[in-house]
């Protein structure tokens, strides 16, 4: 894998107790789902100043993981070991459905032809079926060099799959020809200037959160209980 480094192009606010799971733009909105019982939600946040504009929280038995779109007005957010996908109306934010699945829910993102691939924080992935979340495939992670497990947040820009690996400051590209890591950025620097930005005593915990910027090479990064939300463009070192 090349090494990739991220070139800081502006920041924004970020709601400093959002333990983050899921980030994914949508026309002309930013949205984020949060984990832990209790505490989780699906949010429309503002992308130009990180304004949170519409919340709504899930049972206090569940526990919110990855978060993608789904058909024209519809995302679908993971929970971590209940095995429930929730379907929301995206302009409401009010739950339309949902689907089962077996195993545990981590990252989620929507291929180009409309497919859902999901990590469950191994070094695995599956695709799934948009409509009933049925199994079309799955396969093994590979990485020269390194490891290639917990992989967690995950988001499609068009070309590559992008994963945050969970406990690490390691965003890795994975090219889904082949089903290897061709890329790793090592994003230490982002969570040292989010952890300089935190409020005196407010512990940050680790990355997680990819947004793609439609029509650009652009990303959006934040991480769990970040104040920051970075916004940035990745290239070869």
């Amino acid at each position: 894998p090349v090494a990739l480094s991220a070139h800081v192009l502006s920041t924004t606010s970020h709601d400093p107790e959002a333990f983050t799971e899921g980030f994914v733009i949508v026309g002309d909105f930013l949205y984020e789902s949060t984990g832990l019982e209790g505490r989780s939600s699906v949010r429309r946040v503002a992308p130009a100043t990180g304004a949170v504009l519409q919340s709504t929280e899930l049972p206090a038995d569940l526990f919110g993981e990855g978060l993608t779109s789904l058909g024209e007005d519809r995302l679908v957010q993971l929970t971590w070991t209940e095995g429930i996908a929730i379907v929301w109306d995206r302009n409401t934010l009010t739950e339309v459905g949902e689907h089962r699945y077996e195993g545990e829910g981590w990252g989620i993102a929507t291929l180009d032809d409309g497919d859902l691939i999901m990590s469950d924080g191994s070094d695995r992935l599956t695709v799934r079926d948009p409509h009933d979340f049925s199994v079309l495939g799955s396969w093994t992670v590979a990485r020269d060099g390194g490891p290639a497990d917990q992989l967690n947040e995950l988001e499609w820009d068009g070309e590559h799959l992008w994963a945050n690996r969970w406990r690490t400051d390691e965003i890795v590209r994975i090219d889904l020809r082949c089903h290897r890591i061709d890329g790793v950025l090592d994003a230490s620097q982002l969570r040292k200037r989010a952890a300089a930005d935190a409020a005196p005593g407010h512990r940050i915990d680790v990355l997680n959160g990819i947004a793609h910027v439609p029509g650009t090479d652009e990303m959006l990064l934040t991480g769990k209980d970040w104040p920051t939300t970075f916004r940035v463009r990745i290239d070869a070192r």
